[in-house]
């Protein structure tokens, strides 16, 4: 049975015939702006679906007497940005590395081109500035495990690090302690020794024990005096700056599970002038050779 309707005794407006703890449903018109509006949306929708591309067909879809199609701005935006940067791209490309940054108009145009490659595809890793973070090398400094040369810059931007670059940078430290090569001990001692180089071991008899150890199993890389080697993206272990951290458990961390950073083949994926770009960019922030 349909609910009663009846006529607010108050308002005199018709009820819908619910009620709730014997409050009445009034049945109001909608408001009249609110109405126009809507109306206006339905007149609007209508014109969208003829003069844009709306309805998907089986195989295409509507066009749309303007046919405009926001892929082909896009191509077309491209399209320009690449004509105006046509003439710096050669540039860029043509110059040397060194060129660039002697030629205050290239290197301007380099700087600028570069930061915004830097933003698009560094930045999520190693910060806005370069700054870095854990297992993220800040590129202000003059640490380098590959060099911080323009040319080295460039290569590693070019094949990556432990990518899929056929010449890609690869270096692998052991997992000493995962698979099995020293006991939990000898890494232990190894720690020490390791603190030891940078002068912050407490523990003299440990670097004792671990003295053959890290020359059995640490300086063909790191080198006898730990001072690493660029040839295998060996750090230096002397010095203070750590890339995971230089604490005693994050030493023997290291140690026990080794590390497997990856940075990026961009080789291919940016073209000639932008990595030209991003190598002048990341020289210049500071820690450049």
């Amino acid at each position: 049975m349909s609910p009663k309707r009846e006529k607010d005794a108050i308002t005199g407006v018709e009820t819908t015939g619910h009620e709730w703890d014997g409050i009445s449903e009034l049945d109001n018109p909608l408001p009249r702006w609110w109405l126009w509006i809507f109306y206006g949306c339905v007149v609007w929708s209508i014109g969208y679906w003829v003069v844009m591309p709306a309805w998907p067909l089986l195989t295409d879809y509507t066009r749309g007497i303007w046919g405009h199609s926001q892929r082909q701005q896009v191509v077309a935006d491209l399209d320009a940005l690449k004509a105006s940067r046509g003439a710096i791209g050669e540039k860029l490309t043509s110059m040397t590395l060194e060129q660039i940054e002697a030629d205050p108009t290239a290197q301007q145009a380099a700087l600028a081109w570069g930061k915004s490659a830097f933003g698009d595809n560094c930045a999520t890793c190693h910060g806005a500035g370069g700054g870095g973070a854990k297992g993220y090398p800040n590129l202000n400094d003059d640490v380098w495990l590959w060099g911080g040369s323009l040319e080295d810059i460039r290569h590693t931007i070019t094949v990556g690090v432990r990518s899929t670059s056929e010449e890609t940078r690869q270096s692998q430290m052991p997992a000493f302690g995962r698979d099995g090569i020293l006991e939990p001990a000898q890494i232990r001692d190894l720690s020490e020794y390791v603190l030891n180089l940078s002068g912050r071991s407490t523990d003299p008899e440990a670097v004792g024990r671990a003295t053959q150890l890290f020359a059995d199993n640490c300086s063909t890389c790191h080198g006898a005096d730990g001072k690493g080697n660029r040839a295998f993206g060996a750090p230096n272990l002397t010095d203070a700056d750590w890339l995971y951290g230089g604490d005693k458990q994050t030493i023997i961390e290291t140690i026990t599970k080794a590390r497997s950073g990856v940075m990026p083949t961009w080789g291919g994926r940016l073209d000639a002038p932008t990595i030209n770009a991003l190598a002048v960019y990341v020289h210049s922030l500071g820690g450049g050779e």
